[in-house]
């Protein structure tokens, strides 16, 4: 499998998210070609303002493989991580970050601030975006279309 691939599994994640009521967003950690690693969004669900895909992801992969540290693994997520994700991620020592449209509100991998290239943080990993980011980006418009048009109701 490929970044695509790896990054249509995390859109399934995000549609599922979507059908929950929380924003679509959808992650998998990924480790030697298996995925380790699945999360949704689900801050509202479990009143859990950490409970993003990428956090809920990198728990799944921590417990499947028995440690925190997340070495030699890639994450892949459907939109670009914020302060606090791009914060477990660099803390987690995952190698890679693919991710696929970016936030130009929140986003901390080039949108808004650039954490995983501040180099006075002790852990950096390769970052690619825009993997699917037309895709990942149509997700997220229409979930929030959506939104929109019913509180006008």
């Amino acid at each position: 499998m490929n970044d695509e691939d790896y990054m249509r599994l995390a859109l399934e994640l995000a549609r599922q998210a979507a059908i929950a009521g929380e924003v679509p967003v959808g992650a998998v950690v990924v480790k030697d070609g298996a995925i380790v690693g699945r999360g949704t969004n689900a801050p509202i669900a479990r009143h859990d303002p950490t409970a993003h895909a990428e956090i809920q992801a990198m728990r799944d992969a921590g417990q499947r493989l028995g440690n925190y540290r997340l070495v030699g693994c890639t994450l892949y997520v459907t939109l670009e991580p914020c302060a606090m994700c791009c914060g477990a991620i660099q803390h987690a020592r995952i190698a890679r970050l693919v991710y696929g449209a970016a936030d130009p509100k929140t986003g901390c991998c080039g949108s808004v601030l650039d954490l995983m290239a501040e180099a006075r943080l002790n852990h950096h990993c390769d970052v690619q975006g825009g993997i699917l980011a037309a895709e990942c980006g149509r997700l997220l418009s229409g979930f929030f279309a959506a939104r929109r048009g019913k509180q006008k109701c």
